[in-house]
C-alpha cells in the first residue's frame, strides 16, 4: 500500500516508515525542509508542509491508500504559554488542517490512524482506565481531546478512523527510557518522586505494531490505548530496569529535582500517571510481543 505520514521524522514516525518500507510498502511524508527529511530517509517521498499555517498539497495524497497522523510538539518541555500554544496547535490545528485536504480529495484514502496520547485521562492515580474511561483534568488532557476532537472531523468524509492513545515508548533514543537510561547504567538510578505512580508503557516495537494493524485492518476503529496490558509502578519499572542492566536501582530521584528540570507544572505532569490498559486494543486482535516490562527492557537494553 502506499501510506502518508505526517511526524515520519520523529522517533515513532521514523521507526513505522522504516517497518513499512521493509514490508515493501510506499511512503510519502509531510514535512517543513524536505530537503533535510530527503537525506536523512531518502527512501521516502516528502511534501513540504507548514502544518499550523496550512492545509497540505493535495498532490501528496496521490494513490495514497492510507494516513498515519504523528505529529506534535513535544510535551517534556518546561510549559511557558508560548511553549503550551505549540502544543496545543501542532496536534489541534495541524489534525485539523490535514482533515481538511483530506475531506477535498476525489479520491480519499480509506483510513486515517491519529495518534493521541494517556495524557487524556490525567493523573488519576490507582484508578484502572481503559479506552472508555472518562477524560481527566488539566492542560495534557485538554490537548488530547481537542486533538482527537480534530481528528474525528474526518467522520464527515467517510474515512474509517483509528486513534491510538500512546504511552510512554519504551526505546532508546527518547522518552523515560532514553532520559534516564545513562544515570541507570552508571548504578545512580532508581524509583521517582517515591516510585508508586503508574507507567503506562509500550515498546517501540509493539506502537509500530500497533499503528500498522490499525492501518490494515477493516474491522478497527475508534479508541485504541498503545500500551502493554500490565502496566508497572515507577518502582517496579526502575527495578526492571537495573535487573536488565546488571545494576542496583536503589537511588531515589526526588520530585523536586523534575520540577527544577521542567518546571513546577510539566514536573508535576511528570510525577503522576495512569494505569491504563488496552482492553479494547487486545478485544479487536493485537497479540503484543512485549507485554511485560521485563521482557521489553532486556530487549532494549540486555
Amino acid at each position: 500500500m502506499r501510506v502518508l505520514v505526517t511526524g515520519a521524522s520523529g522517533r515513532i514516525g521514523k521507526a513505522l516508515c522504516g517497518e513499512l518500507l521493509k514490508r515493501g510498502d510506499e511512503v510519502v511524508g509531510l514535512t517543513r525542509d524536505p530537503e533535510k527529511a530527503a537525506a536523512a530517509q531518502p527512501q521516502v517521498t516528502w511534501h513540504a508542509w507548514e502544518p499550523t499555517l496550512e492545509r497540505p498539497t493535495e498532490a501528496a495524497f496521490e494513490d495514497v491508500d492510507g494516513v498515519v497522523n504523528l505529529l506534535g510538539e513535544k510535551i517534556n518541555q518546561r510549559w511557558s504559554d508560548e511553549a503550551k500554544r505549540k502544543i496545543m496547535d501542532s496536534r489541534k490545528v495541524a489534525t485539523h488542517n490535514l482533515v481538511g485536504t483530506i475531506e477535498g480529495l476525489a479520491t480519499k484514502p480509506k483510513v486515517l490512524v491519529s495518534q493521541s496520547a494517556v495524557g487524556y485521562y490525567g493523573d488519576r492515580g490507582d484508578e484502572v482506565l481503559d479506552e472508555s474511561s472518562a477524560p481527566g483534568e488539566g492542560f495534557d488532557a485538554s490537548v488530547c481531546v481537542e486533538w482527537e476532537k480534530a481528528a474525528h472531523e474526518v467522520d464527515r468524509a467517510g474515512v474509517r478512523l483509528a486513534i491510538v492513545r500512546t504511552g510512554q515508548v519504551m526505546e532508546t533514543e527518547g522518552g523515560i527510557l532514553g532520559e534516564l537510561l545513562l544515570p541507570f547504567k552508571l548504578g545512580l538510578g532508581g524509583p521517582l518522586a517515591g516510585g508508586k505512580q503508574w507507567v503506562p508503557w509500550i515498546h517501540l516495537s509493539d506502537e509500530v505494531g500497533i499503528l500498522i494493524w490499525a492501518l490494515d485492518t477493516e474491522s478497527v476503529n475508534g479508541v485504541l490505548n498503545g500500551t502493554a496490558p500490565n502496566p508497572v509502578t515507577n518502582k517496579e519499572w526502575s527495578k526492571a530496569l537495573g535487573k536488565a542492566l546488571g545494576r542496583p536501582a536503589v537511588l531515589p530521584i526526588p520530585g523536586f529535582a523534575v520540577e527544577v528540570k521542567f518546571g513546577r507544572e510539566f514536573g508535576k505532569v511528570a510525577q503522576g500517571g495512569q494505569r491504563v490498559l488496552p482492553k479494547r486494543t487486545e478485544e479487536l486482535g493485537y497479540a503484543f510481543k512485549f507485554p511485560m516490562i521485563e521482557g521489553a527492557l532486556r530487549d532494549l537494553v540486555g
